[in-house]
């Protein structure tokens, strides 16, 4: 079969068009593809729950593939392991509670089986702020292509229209500080801002993830190392059980949220 260049490159763009336009009305548009954003949309997608996730970067996984200082290993507890489990991911016990995943293999597989649950995720597209409607509920996600801020270019974006988001930025946890730097909002934490995370202490960033893991503004849930940051908890380095648990924890609360909004 002889191979023609335009073929390839209509099926290139006319393939992803439609997934990208398809993807501008949503359940949940999910910002980060970090292990907690990829976590979260799995569970959604698997429970019908039409679901994006926008990552600014050319890969997914956050701080993950890294693993602890470009080890590529990471490290689960009980719980942790038990999604790892799920997904099938090869563990091996170091010492009593203590689990080891490849970074690699954990990160991957994950992504994987997300789209495979049918959650959309994309690469190289940027969060640069949100929509807002009525009440100052959010509304959705303003994009642009990753390329555009890193030349520096004045482009305008596109928006996209999701009934929740949950911000899985990471340390910056940025779509947090633009609802409360833009809208001059209060967010539901004690000092009503993006609080700032606390230096690493593993024991108590890993507990306060979850508890951290909630609706901090009407239609924002915050999720992974976003919460903690916007809660004033501390990092907890390259242990992840927390993270996939946040993850899980996210995709339930917005799934509670969309029950409500259903029923209303």
């Amino acid at each position: 079969m002889k191979i023609d260049d335009i073929t390839i490159s209509k099926a290139i763009t006319e393939s992803f068009m439609k997934d990208f336009v398809d993807a501008m009305e949503v359940d949940v548009a999910i910002a980060g593809a970090g292990p907690a954003g990829t976590i979260a949309a799995y569970y959604l997608a698997k429970g019908g729950v039409k679901t994006a996730v926008f990552e600014r970067n050319l890969r997914v996984g956050g701080g993950m593939p890294g693993g602890g200082m470009m080890f590529n290993r990471i490290v689960v507890q009980e719980e942790g392991k038990r999604i790892l489990d799920e997904f099938e991911v090869q563990t091996m016990e170091y010492q009593k509670g203590y689990y080891i995943a490849d970074s690699l293999e954990t990160i991957s597989t994950i992504c994987s089986k997300s789209i495979k649950a049918g959650a959309k995720i994309f690469n190289l597209i940027s969060v640069e702020d949100v929509m807002i409607r009525e009440g100052d509920k959010i509304a959705g996600l303003v994009l642009n292509w990753s390329a555009t801020s890193q030349a520096k270019l004045h482009v305008d974006p596109l928006a996209i229209r999701s009934k929740i988001v949950i911000d899985a930025t990471g340390h910056e946890s940025q779509i947090c500080h633009i609802v409360v730097k833009k809208l001059g909002a209060k967010l539901k934490t004690k000092t009503g801002e993006v609080m700032g995370e606390k230096p690493m202490w593993a024991e108590v960033g890993e507990k306060e993830i979850i508890e951290n893991t909630k609706e901090v503004y009407p239609g924002l849930i915050v999720a992974g190392m976003a919460a903690n940051a916007v809660f004033g908890s501390p990092r907890m380095g390259a242990i992840f059980g927390g993270m996939l648990l946040s993850g899980k924890r996210a995709a339930e609360v917005a799934a509670q949220i969309l029950q409500k909004v259903a029923v209303s």
